[in-house]
């Protein structure tokens, strides 16, 4: 696990605390990390550590999938942690009771909006790219490949458009409309 936390840690900053399983979790649930002082700056990151030693089915290609959760955010005043522990412990459950790998471009409806009072009610299966492309992925002391798959908050509009238009196209939005996607406040995009 070192070289994985090492990854982590290269560009989220030191590991500063953990969230365990909590009781009555499935088996395989994943624990989730906290991050401070990594490449981007006012960023708060987390990230499951343990979800990788669950095998996870691709259900498009049927092949074995190893992936560790994101959540990034801007903090938010009053709330020190923000909502991406309790959701990345979340999905990361509904991966390990299902036995399916989430593949980029899934959208994931959240049981209620992310931030109580807010807009962002879907999660976005994507690649971590405002890190380099060197943090897709990386290969552990024991040969696993583990994916890291960045659970970006978005609205249901946005979910929709994903839905109807596919994913590349909303990545294409993405890229042309360069949203805030560590704001959870942001407004929806114009699509």
């Amino acid at each position: 696990m070192a070289v994985l936390i090492d990854h982590l840690e290269s560009r989220l900053g030191r590991l500063v605390g953990a969230w365990s399983v909590r009781d009555g979790a499935p088996e395989g649930a994943a624990e989730v990390g906290y991050f401070t002082g990594g490449v981007l700056d006012g960023v708060q990151a987390y990230a499951t550590t343990t979800l990788h030693r669950t095998h996870l089915v691709s259900p498009t290609t049927g092949d074995p999938q190893h992936l560790e959760l994101l959540g990034c955010n801007r903090p938010i005043a009053g709330d020190e942690y923000g909502p991406f522990p309790g959701v990345l412990e979340w999905a990361a459950e509904r991966l390990v009771t299902s036995g399916t790998a989430l593949l980029r471009g899934d959208v994931v409806p959240l049981p209620m909006p992310l931030c109580p009072g807010g807009t962002l009610t879907h999660l976005y299966a994507a690649m971590p790219v405002y890190f380099d492309d060197g943090f897709f992925s990386v290969d552990l002391e024991n040969g696993t490949h583990v994916s890291v798959v960045w659970l970006v908050p978005i609205h249901g509009v946005e979910a929709n458009y994903v839905t109807k238009k596919g994913w590349p196209a909303f990545e294409e939005e993405l890229t042309k409309q360069d949203p805030d996607l560590f704001d959870l406040d942001r407004p929806p995009m114009s699509l």
